[in-house]
């Protein structure tokens, strides 16, 4: 970037970077600038995107899932021990809401011992490879702010048991937060307040990473994608992984029932005919409350971000541009001063891709139903719904020692 163009991006967003106009920029900010994606800023000026027109998408429920285990169970350990599955954590977020200022995954959710959310997973992962005799290739997504501590967690625990030579970090993309009036925002003197952008970038970072090679060379044809605040998370497994190949689907999604109709969860279900998912704020009181001729809700089941993606139709839509979404955030940043404010309410943009959009982009998906009670345990909060102690006592509930 030449330096006019560097002081007309600096003018333009005179706001908060003022102080460094007709300054030699620090490397850090410099490179951020860019490659800054404009388009995304050029969203705050266009109309909101409607969505398209919603309608039931049905689920292989429990009952079908244990009559039929075994035929699943043995084609998805064929597609397991052949090495035509690998594994993705989304581990990019920190825990800050859980008052911990390091990566989610670093958190210690035991009691009397420790146990960390990295380790339980590796643990739940561990139950699989143990079965085929072989290792899953793990891939970690982390970001700039917590990758440095990732890979050093890891190394320091022996990654767990896991075998290193299948582990493979990559690191998310980042996106730059603007004030509720479009202005950049500085988080230090050299660098924008920047942000992971969204969980739905995950597969593009994975390529720019150079990763694409290597689930070639390994003959990788199925990628089961997991976030890292459920631990609880079954990963690579076999059901599952059967399940959706036997089905002819490019991809399976493992959901939950509903709790309630009013679940703050995002339902599986069609869009305008494709696959997609309807947030929970999206539902209208009649279809959040309907019914089918069983008493089952139409769009009661809640997805619990577990994903199983067929490789090949990821690289058919990696050319496509995924929406991007908007969201308010509380974003740290140096005010006019320079003096670091912390607020306390929302204050500026995110601009996140999300995974949800990828499911829109398949032709086709398995809504694959497992109970919550064994799988589902997210760590959100510190305290109440999705919290520490809701996940630990589901633990407890599954003869986990904490």
């Amino acid at each position: 970037m030449n330096a006019e163009t560097e002081q007309t991006i600096l003018r333009r967003n005179q706001k908060y970077l003022r102080p460094l106009i007709g300054k030699k920029l620090p490397e850090r900010l410099e490179k951020q600038l860019e490659k800054l994606d404009w388009t995304a800023l050029d969203l705050l000026r266009q109309e909101k995107q409607e969505r398209g027109q919603f309608a039931p998408l049905g689920a292989m429920e429990r009952e079908e899932i244990a009559r039929r285990r075994g035929g699943l169970e043995q084609t998805g350990l064929e597609a397991l021990r052949a090495g035509k599955v690998g594994a993705v954590l989304l581990a990019g977020g920190q825990g800050t809401r859980l008052g911990f200022d390091k990566a989610k995954g670093m958190y210690n959710i035991g009691v009397n011992r420790t146990l960390y959310i990295f380790e339980q997973l590796i643990e739940n992962l561990k139950k699989v490879t143990t079965r085929v005799r072989a290792w899953v290739p793990l891939y970690i997504m982390t970001s700039e702010k917590n990758d440095a501590d990732t890979r050093w967690f890891f190394r320091e625990h022996n990654f767990f048991g896991y075998d290193p030579e299948s582990v493979h970090f990559f690191v998310q993309e980042m996106a730059p937060a603007v004030d509720f009036e479009g202005n950049l925002l500085l988080e230090s003197q050299d660098s924008l307040a920047m942000s992971p952008n969204g969980n739905g970038g995950w597969f593009k970072s994975m390529l720019a990473a150079g990763l694409g090679d290597d689930l070639k060379e390994k003959g990788i044809e199925w990628l089961n994608v997991f976030a890292v605040d459920n631990v609880l998370q079954q990963i690579a497994d076999p059901v599952f992984v059967g399940a959706t190949i036997l089905s002819g689907c490019v991809c399976g999604a493992k959901v939950v029932r509903k709790c309630d109709p009013y679940e703050r969860v995002g339902a599986l279900c069609l869009e305008d005919g494709h696959p997609s998912i309807v947030e929970y704020y999206e539902l209208t009181p009649e279809m959040a409350e309907a019914k089918d001729e069983k008493g089952t809700l139409l769009y009661g089941f809640g997805v619990i971000l577990n994903y199983l993606f067929r490789i090949d139709r990821l690289m058919e839509i990696t050319e496509r541009r995924l929406p991007v979404h908007i969201v308010e955030r509380k974003v740290p940043y140096l005010d006019e001063g320079g003096n670091l404010v912390k607020p306390e309410e929302p204050n500026a943009y995110k601009f996140e891709q999300l995974i949800l959009d990828m499911v829109y982009m398949m032709d086709d998906c398995l809504s694959f139903e497992v109970e919550r009670e064994k799988e589902f345990a997210p760590v959100k909060n510190a305290a109440g719904t999705d919290s520490v102690e809701s996940a630990r006592a589901l633990l407890r509930q599954n003869g986990v020692i904490l």
